[in-house]
């Protein structure tokens, strides 16, 4: 190897760790077997697509600015904690593709205490501005109670996740 190449190969490691995005190419749909279930960690900003109990593939995640216990009202920038499912989606979202968490069930009525608990709980893309590319992780939290991933990553898990998938979100 040359010291210009070594160079480059530096560059380009000192970059990603600046950037902390990858270009990549999302697995085509049938790559990727269809997932049973999500499982959310948010304390390792994690998102997890799982089929038969083991992990099929692991994504960085962002959530609410308040990032810390479940959501209990409609703005409080908290991420919602609890069993749910994927109920709906959106193809042309603000933030690429977007896939719509049952949020809230009874026991987030229940927490709101006679308040409003919102409901527009999305795992969901980055804006578009974003393009192409995938953060290696992220570096704080930013949704207002969304679960965020790469754009890519969303193209997978979107292709891997049917409607009534259900999606376990942990502390």
């Amino acid at each position: 190897m040359t010291l210009l190449s070594i160079r480059v190969v530096l560059a380009a490691m000192i970059l990603q760790l600046i950037c902390g995005a990858v270009l990549a190419t999302p697995l085509a749909p049938d790559e990727l077997p269809k997932a049973d279930r999500i499982i959310v960690w948010k304390a390792k900003r994690e998102l997890d697509l799982m089929v038969k109990g083991v992990v099929m593939r692991a994504y960085p995640i962002a959530l609410g600015s308040h990032p810390k216990g479940a959501k209990s009202l409609r703005g409080d920038g908290r991420t919602p904690e609890g069993l749910y499912v994927i109920d709906r989606r959106l193809e042309h979202s603000e933030y690429h593709r977007a896939l719509h968490i049952s949020y809230p069930n009874p026991a987030d009525r229940i927490r709101a205490k006679g308040g409003n608990p919102g409901g527009d709980i999305f795992i969901h893309g980055m804006p578009r501005a974003f393009g192409r590319k995938d953060p290696a992780r992220f570096f704080t939290d930013w949704t207002n109670g969304c679960i965020a991933v790469g754009n890519i990553a969303i193209e997978e898990i979107w292709n891997s996740v049917d409607d009534g998938t259900p999606i376990e979100i942990r502390p």
